[in-house]
């Protein structure tokens, strides 16, 4: 029964763990990002956990490329996210490589996949 006990007690050390990495994740993506010619500024924000707007770039200034909460699981962030050049929608993973770089793969419902880094430019 002890050694129940104990791995329960883990089990939620662990979940916290996770929780608690989720979140510095959020906070590590907050900032400003440089993608190609586009500038995306990331807060903290209560719709979607973070929100990444287009703030510069050719086309597209104004538009929330986070258009749905992000789940957190194996390390990354899942979610759907717009493509800042067309405004399509892609279902999204995003990676931290590090502090300065976070890189996002998707595809369309249409099967149209992209990929690109974003690095911090403060």
């Amino acid at each position: 029964m002890k050694t129940l006990i104990t791995a329960l007690g883990l089990l939620v050390a662990l979940g916290t763990a996770t929780t608690a990495m989720a979140e510095s994740d959020y906070d590590a993506m907050v900032g400003t990002w440089k993608w190609e010619d586009f500038t995306v500024k990331v807060e903290k924000c209560d719709k979607t956990g973070v929100c990444a707007e287009v703030v510069s770039g050719p086309k597209n200034v104004g538009m929330q490329m986070i258009q749905s909460q992000l789940k957190f699981a194996d390390g990354n962030y899942l979610g759907k996210i717009a493509h800042p050049q067309t405004g399509d929608t892609y279902n999204s993973k995003i990676s931290m490589v590090n502090t300065d770089v976070w890189h996002i793969n998707g595809c369309t419902a249409q099967n149209v996949c992209a990929s690109g880094d974003f690095k911090r430019v403060e």
